[in-house]
């Protein structure tokens, strides 16, 4: 039993087409309608429409990413209760069209967040960073977010005094841009006052009410999700930690484990991404699999390199703090006791070779990720072949 291979697909606009797909090896995409506006519901025509084409080109779409949770949910603030009945309806729209998987995240505002775009790494290919002294530059000098300095250290405060001190507008510009201007796959972009103003919603909401929000959420949509044959996967805080005086509930296994047990709903599951959760050290990868294994529905497979005072970068896919090959082991376990293939997708691969001269999405350029997905495509294999070698040594190489 192996991982249904899939590539993230952004729909028609992506310069990244279905057949470029197709030709790196993956027999599925995830994608969404990045076109509907959040909070509306996701129409069934179009949900249908979109699944015809990618059929045609010869893949499959069983996963979604992602259906946006809207921040009025989020904060259980006015018109709460219609936004969550469009989103059942967006889930029984899925269903009816065979989508059997959907990804969510509750981070408030901001999806995945990085500081720079196009890193340069020792190779000449570029990798997306993250870095936590750039975000205190733009926190406290640039957003001017009252009482920022107080969420960082005083040398961590020092240094981005001097960090903005030597930055031109040029380079003030491309940070704030960078950060809040929208990343692929979020659904929101702000301006400083924009952003400002939304970050003062969540004034009155800690970790404990927004955790408590989620959980609301759950109770709300979990059983419709049920009874339609859909599971929810939530995708983890990237990064697992608070920044800009946001909460974060969904950073470590003990997290997710909390969630599981307050919402034991089936329908309630994980999009298990080793990126975020392994930006902490505390997260036991493989044991996180091995673990919360029966509710993982989706799995996003790559791999950071930390990085002293709380940076760290996009690594090659086998490379970097991840032990991928303990963690693909452990997804070879999970699926052969569970008797069933978890699709997997290569996330966040270097801009290289012929794509660095090339418009490309950050982080979801073809070349970087044809090469991880191939990797993690030996590299499965190869776990395969030696533990059936283990089981039945009498098994000659041509019966392999």
């Amino acid at each position: 039993m192996l991982m249904t291979q899939t590539m993230r697909w952004f729909g028609p606009e992506d310069p990244v087409s279905l057949r470029d797909i197709r030709q790196a090896g993956a027999s599925e995409v995830v994608t969404a309608l990045h076109e509907v506006a959040n909070g509306d519901v996701w129409p069934r025509a179009a949900i249908a429409a979109r699944k015809t084409m990618i059929e045609q080109a010869g893949l499959g779409w069983s996963v979604v990413e992602s259906v946006p949770v809207h921040e009025v949910i989020k904060t259980r603030g006015p018109d709460c209760d219609r936004l969550i009945a469009h989103y059942c309806e967006s889930l029984r729209n899925l269903a009816a069209c065979g989508i059997t998987v959907v990804t969510y995240n509750f981070m408030p505002l901001l999806d995945w967040t990085r500081t720079d775009l196009a890193w340069a790494m020792p190779d000449g290919a570029l990798a997306l960073r993250f870095e936590l002294e750039a975000v205190a530059t733009y926190d406290i000098h640039i957003l001017r977010r009252p009482g920022a300095e107080g969420d960082y250290a005083p040398a961590l405060v020092d240094a981005a005094s001097r960090r903005f001190a030597a930055m031109d507008d040029t380079a003030r510009t491309a940070l704030a841009r960078t950060i809040v201007a929208g990343l692929p796959g979020s659904e929101e972009s702000f301006t400083e006052a924009e952003f400002l103003a939304a970050i003062d919603t969540y004034a009155e909401i800690g970790r404990d009410q927004l955790r408590a929000n989620h959980i609301a959420f759950l109770q709300a949509v979990c059983p419709v999700a049920e009874e339609v044959g859909v599971q929810l996967v939530v995708h983890p805080d990237d990064p697992p930690f608070p920044i800009f005086g946001l909460p974060r509930t969904v950073s470590t296994e003990a997290d997710v484990a909390d969630l599981f047990a307050r919402v034991p709903s089936r329908a309630n599951g994980l999009c298990f991404c080793a990126g975020s959760f392994g930006v902490r050290a505390d997260n036991d990868l493989p044991g996180m699999v091995d673990r919360l294994g029966d509710r993982i529905g989706f799995l996003h497979l790559r791999s950071v390199q930390r990085e002293p005072d709380g940076a760290f970068h996009e690594a090659p896919h086998l490379e970097g703090d991840a032990n991928m090959a303990a963690i693909v082991g452990a997804v070879h376990r999970l699926q052969k006791r569970l008797g069933r293939s978890i699709p997997m997708r290569p996330d966040h691969g270097h801009q290289m070779l012929d794509d660095l001269t090339k418009r490309t999405n950050p982080g979801y350029s073809l070349l970087g990720r044809m090469r991880g997905l191939a990797e993690l495509r030996g590299l499965e294999r190869g776990i395969a072949f030696a533990r059936a070698d283990a089981a039945h040594p009498q098994i000659t190489t041509e019966e392999h």
